[in-house]
């Protein structure tokens, strides 16, 4: 197991391992033990009572956070015809039809995008790279709002900050929430606008409690534990106490 440093320890310290913070004093507390560098990104885990084998229990979709994530995606578009041209003016970074199935499928650019946009005629042939868009997230999906006709929307919308959540294999979702130089004001917003979209997505064969935990975490620093009964409607200060 790997050893964490003194200001990690100091960090850990800090943070009440009894106690299930509110948001707002979560993400407080996340900037104070957040000592770097560097801007690092907050991640925020869910883990839902889902059972992810089972297709009718998938939770899969996409929200606008209202602060954006920190960064602005790097956008692929495969489509053809005038939908080039849309996608481009809309700001798409790399925009083609076949040649960029083909980059794709060589493994080439991968790294460097953030999101893929395909029209519904194209998934086709991006079918055919299941292994290697799959395992990054990156396959074009309608629940999602990737697969459509109109790529500018899409295009605009991923790069003022929508960002796409799906279970894993073992029931968790994984969002991005922003940057740790984000006000704890931006991150409780932005946690909020995905909480409310994870609890809106509840599969209608989940039994039982559906979110069963929630931590926030930055890569510098060790997660903290969020009371999963607060969100947007619970963020007053005498309630943060009382968490």
């Amino acid at each position: 197991m790997a050893k964490h440093g003194k200001k990690y320890r100091e960090a850990a310290e800090k943070i009440d391992r009894d106690k299930l913070y509110g948001p707002k004093a979560a993400f407080t507390l996340l900037k104070e033990v957040t000592k770097t560098a560097y801007d690092p990104t907050v991640d925020c885990a869910f883990r839902l009572g889902v059972d992810p084998r089972k297709a009718d229990q998938m939770v899969r979709g996409a929200v606008s956070l209202p602060h954006g994530i920190g960064k602005t995606a790097t956008v692929a578009v495969v489509a053809g015809g005038a939908k080039v041209a849309e996608a481009r003016d809309a700001g798409a970074d790399h925009v083609g039809g076949d040649d960029l199935v083909e980059q794709l499928s060589s493994g080439e650019l991968i790294d460097e995008i953030d999101a893929i946009i395909a029209t519904p005629d194209m998934m086709g042939k991006l079918g055919r790279l299941g292994k290697v868009l799959g395992p990054r997230g990156l396959m074009p999906n309608p629940k999602s709002g990737t697969v459509t006709m109109d790529v500018a929307k899409a295009v605009q919308e991923i790069k003022a900050g929508r960002v796409e959540y799906r279970t894993d294999r073992n029931g968790n979702v994984h969002a991005v929430l922003g940057k740790a130089s984000f006000s704890a004001e931006q991150l409780t917003e932005n946690y909020a606008a995905i909480l409310d979209e994870i609890i809106r997505a509840r599969p209608a064969a989940a039994k039982g409690r559906y979110i069963r935990n929630i931590a926030v975490s930055t890569s510098a620093s060790p997660s903290i534990p969020l009371d999963p009964s607060k969100s947007r409607d619970l963020l007053a200060d005498e309630d943060e106490e009382s968490a």
